[in-house]
């Protein structure tokens, strides 16, 4: 009877030793209240038992897309399905990839274009809501937290001052449903927990606020940067300018940036990133340029290790 006793104790011991260890071992409950599981407004999400591979498994995986129909009533695609736009308002931005994700599969995205005026911007996340079954009209306007209550959905909304045009941003669940992200070359950041794995996950984005156009990227390819500066953003994504707010370099987009340290807000967000990226000064003053941010809002010095910093008063 000691013995057994004894053998119980230990084995207690080495659980206790072992959990505080890993605190991560311990799963964590996550149930959408009022609604069955599997069950939603949307439709069916009983998704079929499947095996989902490694990130690293050696099968080809087709790039990923845009889904052509699932997406919010605002949102326009390009031909390729790799650029999504947001037409109007703040909300009515949602987007899916076309094909579920991987554990540990990287989705990347450049913001292309950053419209001041709103309250908060991108959101990322992963959902096992299939859009080959959702009905368009039927998505609510934020995915955060309408889609969330209304499907297995889990997403969050990047850090101020993280969503800027230009940005590129790299997001993955872990094999213990922990949602990350990057920003640039910057550290990686734990933006939630709990995401429900063992049944196929798509990416899901909300084109939300200030984020007002999105591309993806390839993380696989060659050229995908590893540290990027301020990118140059799409000039066919630029707003046009009304009268009196034109850009002094092109005369056609809007003046929507500002120089550091000068302070000079003659140029739209195009043509200030090809004369920072070419000349590095500034063609009023001739001051030598340091950083191209936003016209509206805090003041962010971004610097070409992708850090971000305060601009002293």
């Amino acid at each position: 009877m000691g013995a057994q006793l004894s053998s119980q104790a230990g084995a207690g011991e080495r659980e206790s030793a072992f959990t505080a260890r890993d605190p991560d071992c311990i799963s964590e409950p996550c149930s959408l209240p009022g609604r069955e599981p599997g069950v939603s407004a949307l439709g069916s999400l009983r998704a079929p038992k499947a095996h989902i591979p490694a990130a690293d498994t050696k099968a080809p995986q087709e790039t990923l897309r845009f889904h052509p129909e699932a997406k919010g009533a605002q949102v326009r695609l390009d031909a390729q399905r790799c650029t999504a736009r947001r037409n109007a308002t703040f909300h009515d931005g949602i987007v899916f990839s076309q094909r579920p994700v991987l554990p540990g599969e990287r989705v990347a995205v450049r913001v292309v274009w950053h419209e001041g005026g709103w309250c908060g911007g991108l959101r990322v996340g992963f959902t096992r809501l299939d859009p080959a079954r959702v009905s368009a009209p039927s998505l609510p306007p934020f995915v955060c937290p309408d889609l969330e209550l209304q499907s297995p959905t889990w997403a969050a909304m990047l850090p101020e001052g993280c969503a800027l045009a230009g940005d590129v941003v790299c997001f993955w669940v872990n094999r213990r449903g922990r949602l990350f992200v990057r920003v640039n070359s910057g550290p990686r950041l734990l933006l939630r927990k709990g995401v429900l794995m063992g049944a196929p996950l798509w990416a899901v984005m909300d084109v939300y606020g200030t984020t007002k156009a999105i591309k993806l990227l390839d993380p696989t390819a060659s050229a995908f940067p590893s540290t990027v500066p301020r990118a140059l953003i799409d000039e066919s994504l630029q707003p046009e300018a009304t009268a009196g707010e034109e850009c002094a370099i092109c005369f056609h987009h809007a003046a929507n940036t500002c120089l550091v340290p000068c302070g000079h807000t003659h140029f739209c967000s195009y043509c200030a990133l090809r004369v920072f990226r070419d000349l590095a000064k500034c063609p009023v003053c001739r001051w030598e340029i340091k950083a191209v941010v936003p016209a509206w809002g805090p003041p962010i010095l971004r610097t070409g290790e992708g850090l971000l910093m305060q601009v002293a008063n």
